[in-house]
């Protein structure tokens, strides 16, 4: 299989065989020195190793992304983020996840790197769907829209 990268303004993509190698060096291109690393509680095993990989450049885990992004999850990991001094966030996982890393995007303006497990597509859109008092509402904003996507067919 070759591997190949595409950038489109203003999203990165970058897609092939062991890109979750290249996490590091995405996020020093960004500028970041502390990412959080996202997941649901299902990927938490793989945000650790991540988390490990990245060594100094990571904050911490949080691994608690859940369906339909609901705004207190969201309110708990920002809380996270402040506490940890994050300066982006890196989403392993599939929609979920995505979507709590676009809620922190929304509310912070801090980058995104995301990862995803699933060829769901929602990591290409500047869409977001959150869940409130059992309420789902979406809006779509460029802020919320990944600044990398990395797709390792390793993990899909």
């Amino acid at each position: 299989m070759d591997s190949f990268v595409y950038q489109s303004q203003p999203q990165r993509i970058i897609f092939g065989t062991g890109t979750l190698a290249a996490t590091g060096e995405e996020l020093s291109r960004l500028g970041c020195r502390r990412a959080l690393v996202l997941s649901t509680p299902q990927q938490a095993a793989g945000a650790e190793a991540l988390a490990g990989d990245l060594g100094e450049r990571c904050a911490g885990t949080f691994a608690k992304a859940a369906m339909h992004t609901p705004v207190g999850v969201t309110e708990e990991a920002l809380a996270v983020v402040r506490a940890k001094n994050a300066d982006a966030v890196v989403s392993l996982g599939g929609g979920s996840t995505t979507g709590l890393g676009k809620a922190i995007a929304l509310r912070t303006d801090l980058p995104q790197i995301v990862i995803p497990t699933t060829y769901a597509g929602s990591e290409a859109t500047p869409i977001l769907g959150e869940t409130a008092a059992g309420r789902k509402t979406t809006q779509r904003t460029p802020k919320v829209l990944p600044e990398v996507v990395l797709y390792d067919v390793e993990l899909t």
